[in-house]
């Protein structure tokens, strides 16, 4: 099993991102994947999840309207894009899969990718 979180950088506050989770080893439709973050002293935070195999999608209050999680089409990979990205949303973000989209009910974690907001 593997999960590869890709896509992380420094961008200006107002600014978007795209990170990509490239997943193997392990049959997509039957998980959820989630984006998770963790900022410098803060635990971490269920940012967005995506059922893979009916679509439902979930999100954080503190990203609602400016992130969007999907699978790519006829790809192993799920991605998330950022837009109006803020300094808050700097953190290590983590692509997971899960049987739920809850923190404890992911059971597998790729190593993060760092993105960094500046004002």
């Amino acid at each position: 099993v593997q999960l590869q979180a890709s896509g992380g950088g420094s961008v200006q506050a107002g600014g978007s991102l795209r990170l990509s989770c490239a997943t193997s080893g392990f049959a997509l439709d039957e998980y959820v994947i989630g984006w998770i973050r963790q900022a410098p002293g803060k635990e971490r935070e269920g940012v967005a999840c995506i059922s893979i195999s009916d679509g439902r999608k979930a999100y954080a209050d503190s990203v609602k309207g400016r992130f969007g999680i999907f699978r790519d089409n006829g790809k192993n990979t799920v991605s998330l894009e950022m837009y109006s990205l803020k300094v808050e949303d700097t953190a290590v973000y983590y692509c997971a899969r899960g049987r739920a989209c809850t923190l404890r009910d992911m059971d597998f974690w790729g190593k993060g990718t760092l993105v960094t907001v500046s004002s």
